[in-house]
């Protein structure tokens, strides 16, 4: 093992890939001998790639053993993103780092000064947004391994060990390797909501706390170098999460579930102001009698102590340690306030006064010149109080537009006829309601389950807003919005929840996801803000409202090229419209892992937003797997958190624009038009869903106990009921992929057959200069690198309909090469993939390992499907999970 710990001690040196290399043959070797120990039947089918996996009881050890490999590549691949990004700033400095503050900056006018810069900043403002959507395979338990195999690779990194020492830390990675083996990755039962809401909670534990502190430090750092010291920084990320707020077709998220997490959230970060308070209070040992505070200074810490109970026994405690009694203080202040939650006067009344305590702290060692106790203890503790409040983050809430209307039609039959939702009077009778102050109330004891549930909710939400904390719970996300009564319905039985008749404090979000929702959104808003009641509630101090958009429904209902195409004309358009009533649009953009539910790089996500869209403010969903790859590991985590606050700070100089290039923006429209009918003529094909159902492991899905909520909203079995997610998930795993790149090769092919020898030159013009339609066709590029035609093959061969599986499959057949071509033509490149290197090489060294997952996947199905009582669901969720690390995300 000397020799052993020699060779890692000499990747340390070596470029990143060179290192990335190493790590894995050094890693392969320690999961080589796991496998030797635990299974040594299955070492030579593992390792022989040649050789078809078996499809009896043997094949659950060996994918297993892929499993962990896989998994263990995305781990070294993590690692080996930190060390190239410090090895940029060792070597070139900060303002050479992709997604740094320092390089943000550079980009900034250099007549920029300090003061306007400040102006700016203060509207920056990025909300990452954890889901629990049914995307994330992994265990907390084998997450918490992951991390710690994470974190021996950071530690074999350090030079000052002696090879005994480092076998030692290449024993503990074989150790946890082994631990992954004995602990199994399934889940044979589904997870429960406060499994889910701790999962969510662990990544703040272990991370994000820490992570935020440091996003502080570089912001400041950086701004400091750009423009000198004194600029006052406020907090630019403000975390949310729909863990125990989402409803949205899973009936398990009730009210008390809501009020559950509401109060886990609270005592985690609750539980680490304390932790922190007594780590300050154990180091900060300054005593009067060696160090005389200003009176300026003293005098607001003996206030601060002076209003605990216990102000007198602090004193004897800790005699003339000023600094100690003020800190034990406050500690004991957070400790009531979670030992007695609920009861006033037992806490602080506003996250602002614990701030305020904080400053005071701040200040008086900042008077004695220990500005490195304030800076190191303190300061870090109030930036996470900006950040995290008294709820570590806000919980949104979300239900279906179908759901509101319900329950409101179920309150108007109890004082007489209803009107049928969706006509004049329905629409009337809303906005008469809404005028009134004299609204008829229902009693609840006389509504049903649903409409008792969902007004308890809104009930929850108003005292939430009451409390010391009010942005703890967040706004009422309204999926499938579709029109202004929608909206204007969930104001009125917000009315009938306690909410008041002249302004609600209660943000309404419209989410907009179908393309058709898209192109009518900015008249939703004309239709609703004409409503005197919404108008009122809707603006806000800063003249600001939050809009969202679906990418995942748009995409299903669209394809890939002309749903990112509607999404980037909404934002223009809703800006402009909000726009002429005084308002500025904040864009919540529902994106998931995969390229076809918007799961582009972030920096240049955003980057291709259209010009004065962003404006300093942007809310982002991050779901299932991304979660786990962004922010399991606190430098992971704020590296992901600079990149997508730097990508914001890069748009604030921006005004709002018309699209600078109207020749650009047609081609545009007519490739997004010429894709979506290709797209929906595949759809519409007869006997397409069948083809679905029996060419994709979408109907077993439901066996993999990913997340607590069904497949399907309403439990219907069309398309448009099907959940955007398991559809994505279904096209990945057979290799499809038709979400990421179906309808491309028909619209390029189109495009250059109406314009003729003009559209070449056009296209390789956007190609160069269009950062949206350059994103399209890199992420349609990595699609199409992922795709296997033979692999889609094997798939299509379980569709028993001969002539069904020759018409969709020919389809797929013929657009895949269609969209390889136009690909070529558009980037010259051999192979999709060829410009990605790095990825392509990541991607070939495991493909032999996915293949043949994939055609054991084929051969468990088909068993499974003609031979019923044959149990095979231990080993096909097996393949689901394999096939999905493999790719590096499940939908």
């Amino acid at each position: 093992m000397v020799a052993v710990a020699q060779h890692a001690s000499d990747t340390l040196n070596a470029a990143p890939e060179d290192q990335a290399a190493a790590l894995r043959a050094e890693l392969r070797r320690l999961w080589h001998r796991v496998i030797e120990r635990r299974a040594p039947h299955i070492v030579d089918v593992v390792l022989t790639m040649g050789a078809e996996l078996p499809s009896d009881e043997t094949a659950i050890p060996c994918l297993q053993a892929a499993n962990i490999w896989f998994q263990l590549n995305r781990i070294i691949d993590e690692n080996t993103a930190m060390r190239g990004r410090r090895m940029v700033e060792a070597t070139q400095g900060l303002e050479a780092v992709e997604g740094s503050f320092a390089k943000a900056l550079a980009t900034l006018d250099p007549k920029m000064t300090a003061t306007e810069f400040s102006a700016l900043t203060q509207r920056l403002s990025v909300g990452p947004t954890l889901t629990a959507h049914p995307t994330e395979a992994k265990r907390v338990t084998v997450l918490e391994i992951h991390r710690r195999i994470y974190r021996h690779l950071v530690s074999l990194e350090t030079q000052r060990w002696t090879p005994r020492e480092r076998d030692d830390i290449l024993h503990d990675i074989e150790a946890e390797i082994d631990l992954l083996w004995m602990t199994g990755e399934l889940r044979m039962e589904r997870p429960s909501l406060r499994d889910e809401i701790e999962w969510g909670l662990q990544f703040f534990r272990d991370a994000l706390f820490d992570a935020v502190p440091q996003l502080f430090d570089r912001f400041g750092a950086a701004t400091e170098a750009r423009f000198g010291p004194g600029l006052e920084m406020t907090p630019c990320v403000r975390f949310h999460s729909w863990i125990g707020g989402d409803r949205d077709g899973n009936p398990n998220v009730t009210a008390e579930v809501t009020r559950d997490a509401l109060a886990r959230a609270r005592r985690t970060i609750l539980t680490r102001y304390q932790e922190d308070i007594a780590a300050a209070a154990a180091r900060i040992s300054i005593t009067s009698r060696i160090v005389t505070l200003p009176p300026e200074a003293e005098a607001p810490i003996r206030a601060l102590i002076s209003r605990s109970a216990d102000a007198k026994r602090l004193a004897s405690r800790n005699p003339g340690e000023i600094f100690r009694q003020a800190l034990t203080a406050i500690g004991a202040t957070l400790r009531a306030m979670q030992e007695q939650p609920g009861i006033v006067g037992a806490g602080y009344p506003s996250v602002s006064h614990f701030i305020a305590d904080l400053r005071i702290i701040e200040a008086g060692l900042v008077a004695i010149e220990a500005d490195w106790l304030a800076t190191r203890f303190i300061a870090p503790l109030r930036w996470r109080a900006e950040t995290f409040g008294f709820r570590t983050a806000t919980l949104d809430v979300r239900q279906n537009s179908t759901v509101i209307t319900a329950v409101l039609a179920e309150i108007w039959a109890h004082t007489g006829p209803a009107p049928a939702p969706g006509t004049a009077d329905w629409s009337r009778r809303l906005r008469e309601e809404l005028g009134r102050s004299d609204l008829v109330h229902v009693a609840r004891s006389q509504l049903g389950a649903d409409a008792r549930e969902l007004l308890d909710l809104l009930s929850l939400m108003h005292a939430a807003r009451m409390s010391d904390d009010p942005d703890a719970i967040g706004p009422f996300i309204l999926s499938m919005t579709r029109s202004a009564d929608d909206l204007l319905a969930v104001y009125l039985l917000a009315r009938h929840a306690g909410f008041g008749a002249e302004k609600l404090d209660l943000q309404v979000v419209p989410l907009f996801e179908t393309i058709e929702d898209l192109r009518h959104a900015p008249a939703v808003f004309d239709e609703v803000l004409a409503v005197p009641l919404a108008q009122r509630s809707l603006r806000n101090r800063d003249a600001t409202v939050e809009v969202m958009l679906g990418y995942s429904d748009s995409n299903k209902d669209g394809g890939f090229l002309c749903s990112t195409y509607e999404l980037d004309k909404a934002q223009r358009r809703l800006t402009a419209s909000l726009g002429q009533h005084r308002l500025r649009p904040v864009f919540f953009h529902g994106r998931g892992g995969s390229v076809s539910r918007g799961g582009a790089p972030t920096g240049r996500a955003i980057a291709a937003q259209p010009v004065g869209t962003v404006q300093g403010r942007l809310r982002i969903t991050e779901q299932g797997e991304v979660v786990s790859s962004k922010y399991a590991n606190r430098g992971t985590a704020l590296n992901q958190l600079e990149l997508l606050a730097s990508s914001v700070l890069s748009h604030l100089p921006m005004r709002v624009q018309p699209v600078a290039d109207p020749e650009s923006n047609d081609a545009l429209e007519a490739l997004a038009g010429l894709s979506q009918t290709a797209y929906v003529n595949l759809m519409s094909q007869p006997g397409f869903i069948d083809y679905f159902q029996q060419a994709s492991p979408v109907e077993e899905l439901a066996m993999l106990k990913m997340g607590s909520r069904p497949a399907r909203r309403f439990g219907a079995r069309s398309l448009a009921d099907l959940r955007a997610i398991p559809w994505v998930f279904a096209w990945s795993q057979n290799r499809h992929m038709i979400t990421g790149w179906y309808g491309f090769g028909s619209a390029i092919s189109a495009f250059r057959q109406v314009r003729g020898a003009a559209a070449d030159q056009l296209l390789a013009e956007m190609f160069e200069r269009h950062k949206l339609f350059r994103l399209m066709v890199d992420e349609v590029e990595k699609s199409l690198m992922l795709t296997d035609m033979s692999i889609a093959a094997d798939y299509a061969g379980l569709v028993e309909d001969a002539a069904l599986r020759q018409r969709i499959f020919g389809r797929v057949q013929a657009e895949h090469a269609a969209s390889v071509d136009a690909l070529r033509l558009l980037t010259g490149s051999a192979q999709p993939g060829a410009r990605f290197p790095n990825m392509l090489e990541r991607f070939r060294a495991l493909s032999p390992q996915l293949d043949r997952i994939n055609r054991l996947q084929v051969a468990l199905l088909r068993r499974a499907r003609a031979e019923p009582g044959f149990s095979t669901s231990v080993p096909l969720m097996q393949s689901m999970n394999c096939i999905a690390a493999g790719l590096g995300w499940t939908g």
